[in-house]
């Protein structure tokens, strides 16, 4: 039998005896739903109100009177960010919050492999739990509309099957640590300019079918603990409280149990905060110390207002009650978790998850006459050209910027790897330093670079530029999209003068959004390496060198032109809008929907990667050739590596459905598998697809539908590369 815990007092001097007011909710042995509800009784209305908004720029209050913690926030995903002064957005220059810097979402996309995904979520969780962090504000899993979005590099890419395989391990590996994952953006976050007040107006059916399933696959599937709303205006309602999205879709449809954390600075009003679906207010302009400042920390939405509403009647008090339960919810999953594990911060370990999430999202796009790889002492002298080659990458884009323990270079590493004597670098290029809000050019003279890097050019072996995108703002920054689809810094000129002096170069482009490549066809070799981390020159030399095969595939589509994505095709009201509206006129066909289907060739598809050895898929089957909507077709198939290296090849399985009372893509992703093969082996490839994922939204049933008829399955290893076809029926 339990000996008495603990007395709470309750508006009275008098002790309250253990056996009247048990404080079951400090009972780890209790069920998580009996103890939530134990403190919530236990709470005057005052302090329910409190759990509801900030304290700093990333704490929100507990309840210190009961024991009960604050709520830790911190920026994710790609790493734990150092922290910052109480109501400051600087850092507070502490010595030991230098974290690991793990690749950026779009490269564990690439891999295409769920298993690095949770890897991934767990590591980042060991990071966040031992700076003792109740949330991580990530993954993001807005979709990749347009290649300007600013955030793209933090999201998942445009397939939303790709997204919701790869958002659950991750969700999954972060909670496993005691640390609630953060959601975000929901929804229709897809680009930065005018992110704050634009009025998104997207059908159903294209909201239901591409930019909601990784947030319901996130919820249903994954278990998140926390969602963050996003700062765009959807049907009129700002995300961070609207009733359709939070209310009726996330919190009634899709029984999500957890909170709705604002993004900072997203809430516009107390009647819409309170009675809309948030639960937690984060980060509305103030300078949050005193009540003479212009929005202190007691007057937002949700603290004084709210309060006053409750007390006058305005508001009932379930309102209230159905917040402080989900925040309760959190903290009792979190910090005050019996078992929550221990984290670990900059381990060896960490590092090691790096560079492997970082070798397997390298994606190769061009290998003419084998350029790659480049064995140790087959060249004399290699010039590495581009300040991407010694440019950190995890400083800047906003507030995924990270202050890390270290950060090796591709220059760092390649001269390791070659040999200080058969390595020579020149800038080539240059670009102003990272800064938020505003661009600040180069004061660097771009001829003289330009010249400089010829000479060291035209007296190399071989050539390897090393360019792309940075996190400067109007780059692959928040805040604000970019102004072009091509290189910045005149890095295409310099590439064009490199040409004219040697040939023999390849195109290392690090960046999180695709480019536009005027100098395709000119160039034998063409790699696309992101944003790789802390160990991002490791990963980049273990793949240029033929260390490692590279096995990573695109996660959106590369145009060949601006006007080629569905998104500007139709316009500036398209995209970005008019500031005011923006409609989404591609409709479902966002990436290689759109491509495929309208018969537009990509400079690079959905899916598309090549590898140092080369593989053969073939003999698709299925157990029997038709099903019932409620069934589960079991797809086999072989894989064959046909090289003389060891690798891995992503067997991708889409799915058409030629006759339909709607327009329907030309296909859509349904499975995939990473196959990892020995030069001559072969295996056996089983994936279980469900009917009913061949449903679409039905607009007028507003519910998924699945008609009967025929289905054609289609494999490749990419969205322009089917080599098996198989019709199936539907009845």
């Amino acid at each position: 039998m339990k000996t008495t815990i603990l007395a709470i007092v309750l508006g009275s001097s008098l002790m309250v005896s253990a056996q009247q007011k048990t404080s079951v909710y400090l009972d780890v042995t209790k069920p998580l739903e009996e103890r939530v509800e134990n403190a919530l009784s236990l709470m005057t209305t005052k302090e329910k109100v409190a759990l509801c908004y900030a304290q700093s720029k990333f704490s929100s209050k507990g309840v210190p009177r009961m024991g009960i913690p604050e709520v830790w926030t911190d920026d994710g995903p790609h790493g734990i960010r150092e922290e910052v002064f109480w109501d400051e957005w600087g850092g507070a220059h502490w010595t030991n919050d230098s974290c690991t810097a793990f690749p950026a979402l779009t490269c564990l996309a690439a891999t295409f492999n769920p298993e690095l995904s949770s890897l991934y979520g767990k590591s980042v969780g060991e990071e966040a739990r031992y700076r003792n962090k109740t949330v991580l504000l990530g993954p993001g899993v807005n979709i990749y509309r347009t290649p300007l979005n600013g955030r793209n590099f933090e999201y998942l890419g445009e397939d939303p099957y790709l997204s919701s395989r790869m958002v659950v391990p991750y969700i999954q590996g972060v909670q496993s640590i005691g640390v609630a994952a953060c959601v975000k953006h929901f929804a229709l976050n897809n680009q930065e300019e005018w992110r704050g007040h634009i009025n998104v107006n997207v059908s159903d059916r294209a909201l239901h079918e591409i930019y909601l399933p990784a947030f319901k696959a996130a919820v249903q599937e994954g278990k998140a603990w926390s969602i963050m709303g996003s700062y765009n205006q959807f049907r009129g309602e700002h995300c961070c409280h609207n009733d359709l999205l939070l209310n009726k879709i996330l919190k009634n449809d899709w029984k999500f149990d957890g909170v709705v954390i604002s993004d900072w600075g997203g809430v516009h009003n107390t009647d819409q905060a309170v009675k809309n679906g948030l639960d937690l207010e984060m980060g509305t302009y103030t300078n949050g110390l005193t009540t003479n400042g212009n929005f202190p920390y007691t007057e937002y939405y949700l603290a004084n207002p709210f309060l006053k509403g409750i007390e006058e009647g305005k508001y009932d008090m379930a309102l209230l009650n159905d917040k402080a339960r989900r925040i309760l919810r959190l903290i009792f999953r979190t910090t005050m978790s019996a078992n929550r594990p221990f984290g670990r911060f900059v381990s060896p370990e960490h590092s090691e998850v790096a560079r492997k999430i970082a070798r397997e999202g390298i994606v190769l796009l061009k290998n003419d006459k084998q350029f790659f790889p480049i064995p140790v002492r087959k060249y004399n002298k290699i010039a590495v050209i581009g300040e991407n080659a010694t440019r950190s990458l995890v400083i800047g884009g906003g507030s995924s910027s990270l202050k890390v323990a270290y950060e090796i270079s591709p220059l760092q590493a390649l001269t390791a790897k070659y040999g200080n004597a058969h390595i020579v670098y020149s800038l080539g290029y240059a670009s102003g330093p990272a800064m938020y809000g505003r661009e600040e050019s180069s004061k660097l003279n771009a001829d003289s670079l330009i010249a400089a890097a010829t000479e060291v050019a035209k007296n190399a072996d071989v050539v390897l530029f090393i360019g792309g995108l940075n996190k400067n703002h109007f780059q692959d920054c928040e805040g604000g999209d970019r102004h072009s689809y091509g290189l910045p810094f005149g890095q295409d000129k310099l590439i064009d003068e490199l040409l004219k002096v040697n040939k023999n170069m390849a195109v290392v482009l690090l960046s999180g959004n695709a480019v536009a490549m005027p100098w395709v066809d000119k160039v034998p070799a063409i790699m696309q390496g992101w944003y790789l981390g802390s160990e991002a020159g490791n990963a980049l030399t273990d793949v240029i060198s033929g260390e490692v095969n590279p096995s990573g595939k695109l996660p959106f589509s590369f145009p060949k032109k601006l006007e080629d994505n569905a998104a500007h095709f139709f316009g500036k009201l398209s995209y970005p809008g008019d500031s005011i509206n923006e409609y989404y006129k591609e409709d479902i066909l966002v990436g290689y929907r759109w491509f495929d289907t309208k018969k537009i060739a990509p400079q690079f598809p959905f899916g598309y990667g090549l590898s140092y050895t080369s593989f053969e898929l073939s003999a698709l089957t299925t157990d029997k050739a038709t099903y019932g909507k409620g069934n589960i077709i079991k797809v086999k198939f072989s894989a064959k590596n046909t090289g003389s290296c060891f690798g891995a090849e992503v067997g991708q399985l889409y799915v058409s459905d030629p006759v339909c009372t709607v327009a329907r893509p030309a296909k859509e992703l349904k499975a995939f598998k990473k196959i990892f093969l020995q030069p001559g082996e072969t295996k056996m490839v089983e994936l279980n697809v469900k009917v009913a994922d061949f449903a679409f939204y039905d607009e007028v049933r507003k519910d998924w539908n699945v008609e009967e008829g025929d289905f054609i399955l289609q494999l490749g290893n990419s969205s322009g590369n089917i080599s098996q076809t198989l019709k199936i029926a539907v009845r």
